[in-house]
């Protein structure tokens, strides 16, 4: 039979063993433990590029890692969106989205849509304007659309490639004025700058692009813009009427911008970036970035940031339908 001092002396051993044993399992590790991996699906020195990298740069002064911003570019953004959806969720790998993941499974390029990632935050809407030479007799959008009534297919657009955002900007802008898509015939080219220079050279006569991208030549006095397609007025253009207050139309229509990782991020990482990247959006360094280049400034988070990109998904889907560019 034990002694009660034998059974205090075994009881201490067991405590002992206990405490020995907790201390050799290392302590879980707070995220992030190690350099994080920042996809930007577009190529170097563009927008996406450009909000990408300051973003990579805020989040790693807040969370004390790097954040190594690497351009993925093929395939017309599938290769970029395809390495952030099929990262291991650990938050390691995040990246940018962009407007295009609406667009490229409804043209049958890829079935990636934004249900494949775990949405963290909604940055920036670039809205399309309505862009018309300065010398341009239409003074609204109301004068462009009678114009176009009266005489389809005599009013020519551009400002990037067939079935680009900015082709479906004015073609929605059609369909909700119950205007044929095709009564505005499409000039595919390059980009917005390339349409902008077709516009005022006066090959075409409506580029619906950003406004950012429309700067110099508005600047130069060349160029009018005579509305957005967006909700509010832009902080650097506030002449310039949303086209609901200019015509009564509700569309929308723009480029946007997001960070989101592979799909099944872990809510307590997704809930840490999320924290990091409000912190970067609120900051006075972002705020004077975007506002010295024009960039649209939206906040959406989490659900709502899969909200806004699902109803953006359904908005691009039913006018690609329109102009017969979707493939289901």
């Amino acid at each position: 039979m034990l002694k009660r001092n034998s059974l205090g002396a075994l009881a201490a051993l067991a405590i002992g063993g206990l405490v020995a044993a907790a201390a050799a399992v290392p302590a879980q590790a707070e995220y992030p433990e190690r350099p994080i991996t920042l996809i930007v699906p577009w190529g170097a020195g563009g927008g996406t590029d450009a909000t990408g990298r300051i973003l990579g740069k805020l989040l790693e002064e807040d969370l004390g890692q790097p954040v190594n911003v690497v351009n993925r570019t093929g395939g017309s953004g599938v290769v970029g969106h395809s390495a952030i959806a099929t990262a291991e969720p650990d938050g390691y790998t995040i990246g940018v989205l962009t407007v295009e993941i609406g667009m490229m499974h409804w043209s049958g390029i890829t079935e990636l849509t934004s249900a494949d990632y775990t949405p963290l935050v909604i940055y920036n809407f670039d809205p399309a304007g309505v862009q018309v030479r300065a010398d341009s007799p239409w003074q609204s959008v109301d004068d462009v659309l009678a114009a176009v009534k009266a005489d389809p297919g005599a009013h020519k657009a551009s400002g990037t490639g067939q079935g680009g955002i900015w082709h479906l900007a004015v073609a929605g802008l059609l369909q909700s004025s119950d205007i044929s898509p095709d009564a505005v015939p499409w000039v595919p080219s390059k980009g917005a700058a390339a349409g902008l220079q077709s516009l005022a050279a006066g090959a075409v006569d409506i580029v619906p692009c950003s406004l950012p991208e429309a700067e110099s030549l508005i600047s130069a006095g060349k160029v009018r813009s005579l509305a957005i397609m967006a909700d509010e007025p832009l902080a650097a253009y506030p002449d310039v009427p949303t086209l609901k207050d200019a015509t009564g139309l509700d569309w929308k229509m723009g480029a946007w911008r997001g960070i989101a990782g592979p799909k099944g991020l872990p809510q307590d990482v997704a809930d840490r970036l999320k924290a990091s990247l409000e912190k970067a959006y609120n900051s006075d360094e972002f705020k004077e970035f975007m506002n010295s280049r024009g960039y649209g400034m939206i906040w959406a988070s989490g659900d709502d940031a899969a909200t806004f990109m699902a109803e953006s998904n359904e908005s691009l889907g039913k006018v690609m339908k329109s102009v017969g560019l979707a493939k289901e």
